[in-house]
């Protein structure tokens, strides 16, 4: 946990720390960082060891998705198109982490520019699950996930526009928090979809995550979506259940649904009953129509937000000696990967004149309806429980070259982002030796019940303590 390892580097030498974790990921065949930040990471080791800082994450190290800006540090989204950009500042969430001490190790890989389910999609090559390097681990935030996962970081950012932070925790056995919309800002982060994605945590426990929110969450003018809220995740966690009402959503339990996951949740609402909890089944009439809408509402986000990339002011250059409109499509088809031409492909032509109105217009209406399916399960319910993803860890390149199959995997997770709520994926259990996860919800801005029912979840099973063999 965050709290010993942050009284063991005080003790001790904060270098040390830092030392052993950069030869760990040194000796990995995960392939979960894309950049390793070093000099840096032992300098700012060494000057804590010589006058330690105060700071709720003190000496504390910490890997960040490669979507996220670090000032001086190599920030790629795993896209061959920013190769070689080295932001000149910093994401808000990383001014708040410094502010509270932190050592930032490197990036971590992911699906370039986030789009994706296995992290497959990376120009750096596939990130492998430590459960099983023969299987994904997850994606986007992949590389973050495996890290701490595997021990090569004890904690981790993510971003999650769709799944991409619980889907990995889910895949690696960790727990992975995805904020309320809103809730941590997104200045610094490099966009995909601006309405549905969040930055979040990827810790080894309940309270860590916690912790990490509690830092990085809190108001920032410099993004127009940003809330004022009081934070205090940490309050409360350990209040339990007893009285508490878990809503089971029917729509999420049924066709598609390895037999296996589904079994791992009901034993886990079991265990929530046991602990004082009660559940009562809910409807979601809409989430049979949350697929689509997501799809065609982040693709065209996606195709708004990548014209910017052009080669011209950073990142790839190509072509210098041609007109501006023949460099500008040289570079990016050189540049994205075969999955983000695919999305700024279908987002363009659903944004068309003729098409906007039938498919953009009309997801956003379906959009609506998704979020007040959720509102009105909230007015009865303290919390949802539903599974995280529909299976365990699928094998790499399995269904890499059928993206309809990779689509159809979120189908858990992306009604939490079109509706703005918080979620978080936690371990509980395992299939033929792969962690599955538990999916908590909660109401807008109810982090605080989403953290206690998780705690009390983790207290009274075993499954946050497994870890994987180290990999090497």
């Amino acid at each position: 946990m965050l709290r010993e390892l942050k009284e063991e580097i005080a003790s001790g030498s904060a270098e040390e720390v830092i030392s052993a974790l950069l030869e760990r990921v040194k000796r990995s065949r995960l392939n979960a960082y894309n950049v390793l930040a070093e000099e840096s990471a032992l300098a700012r080791a060494r000057k804590f060891d010589e006058s330690p800082w105060d700071g709720r994450m003190a000496g504390i190290p910490i890997a960040i998705k490669d979507s996220i800006s670090t000032r001086g540090i190599e920030t790629t989204c795993s896209s061959w198109i920013l190769r070689g950009y080295i932001p000149p500042y910093d994401a808000h969430v990383i001014e708040r982490l410094k502010a509270e001490g932190v050592i930032i190790l490197g990036k971590t890989n992911m699906d370039e520019f986030c789009m994706g389910t296995s992290t497959e999609t990376s120009c750096f090559g596939p990130t492998r699950n430590p459960w099983d390097t023969e299987r994904v681990p997850g994606g986007s935030s992949g590389g973050s996930a495996a890290a701490v996962a595997a021990g090569e970081a004890p904690c981790a950012l993510g971003s999650d526009t769709g799944g991409s932070i619980r889907c990995p925790a889910s895949f690696c056995g960790i727990v992975g928090m995805k904020p309320t919309y809103g809730l941590v800002s997104r200045y610094g982060l490099i966009s995909y979809a601006n309405s549905l994605e969040q930055i979040g945590p990827l810790a080894s426990t309940v309270e860590d995550a916690a912790l990490m929110l509690d830092v990085i969450a809190g108001h920032d003018p410099r993004d127009s979506t940003s809330a004022k809220t009081e934070g205090g995740y940490l309050d409360g966690l350990e209040d339990g259940v007893r009285g508490m009402v878990c809503g089971v959503p029917k729509e999420y339990l049924g066709e598609g649904l390895d037999s296996s996951v589904e079994r791992s949740v009901w034993d886990a609402i079991s265990v929530l009953e046991d602990l004082g909890a009660s559940w009562r089944e809910v409807s979601l009439p809409h989430t049979r129509y949350a697929l689509a809408a997501y799809y065609i509402i982040a693709m065209s986000e996606a195709s708004s937000n990548l014209a910017r990339f052009d080669g011209l002011r950073y990142g790839l250059r190509i072509g210098t000696d041609k007109d501006w409109h023949t460099t500008f499509s040289e570079i990016r088809a050189a540049g994205f990967g075969p999955e983000v031409k695919r999305r700024i492909l279908l987002g363009t032509y659903a944004l068309s004149a003729g098409y906007y109105g039938r498919y953009y217009l009309k997801a956003l209406k379906v959009r609506t309806l998704i979020k007040e399916d959720f509102l009105r399960a909230f007015q009865d319910v303290d919390v949802l429980v539903t599974p995280t993803m529909p299976f365990p860890a699928f094998r790499i390149g399995e269904r890499i070259q059928d993206p309809l199959s990779l689509y159809m995997a979120d189908v858990f997770t992306v009604p939490i982002n079109l509706a703005g709520v918080p979620a978080i994926s936690l371990p509980c259990g395992f299939a033929g030796g792969l962690p599955v996860g538990l999916q908590i919800v909660g109401d807008h801005f109810a982090e605080k019940t989403v953290f206690r029912v998780s705690r009390a979840y983790e207290d009274a099973t075993p499954h946050h303590a497994a870890r994987p063999q180290e990999v090497i």
